[in-house]
């Protein structure tokens, strides 16, 4: 699996060993391709880092690359670079979701920062869609009974009302509500409302 790599695609090779060697100095790990259906055919939805990827190429354009991988690696984060920069390109690279669009000629600086900082945000994406995971998967290990309490407790209930209106006692209503705790790894009912709505 690919993580923490600068994906270069562009249709112009000097580019392409340019940006690569930049990158290669600075200590980023860079893979490159020479047009969008090439990165596409190899491309998986678990690859980490970031794409950059030139707006005008033979076959599917940056932008048409962009909108690709919405759907095949979501969580990839475009830098759009262009020599031909325009304002309509660019509200669409960025409706599409890019994290930037930098016009060439572009400072070696000013490329560098912005790939850290492409690569820093796929970095908390992937630690929260870890933990939304880890989260999704305790919420599996609860019965459907405590499902409802939690629910309920979630909402604001008291345990007197959940025990009024699941028809059990307060006692149950304690403990279904203790498991629930332990089964989702929170020590507050704060953690708790927390972690539910992190996976609603």
């Amino acid at each position: 699996m690919h993580k923490d790599t600068v994906f270069i695609v562009d249709d112009d090779a000097s580019i392409r060993d340019s940006l690569s060697l930049l990158l290669s100095l600075h200590g980023f790990a860079t893979a490159s391709y020479a047009n969008a259906e090439d990165f596409l055919a190899a491309v998986q939805a678990d690859w980490q880092g970031c794409v950059v990827a030139d707006i005008r190429m033979p076959g599917l354009s940056g932008l048409e690359l962009q909108q690709a991988l919405l759907q095949r690696a979501p969580r990839l984060p475009v830098i759009i670079i262009t020599a031909h920069g325009d304002v309509a390109a660019a509200r669409q690279a960025f409706l599409a979701h890019a994290v930037d669009f930098i016009e060439k000629p572009f400072h070696n600086e000013d490329l560098l920062s912005r790939v850290s900082r492409a690569l820093e945000l796929d970095n908390q994406l992937a630690t929260r869609q870890k933990q939304t995971s880890a989260i999704a998967h305790r919420l599996a290990q609860l019965t459907q009974r405590e499902r409802e309490v939690m629910q309920l407790v979630v909402a604001g209930k008291l345990n007197k009302q959940v025990a009024d209106q699941l028809d059990i006692s307060m006692k149950t209503v304690e403990a279904h509500r203790a498991r629930v705790m332990e089964k989702m790894g929170v020590r507050t009912l704060a953690e708790l409302v927390k972690a539910v709505m992190s996976v609603s």
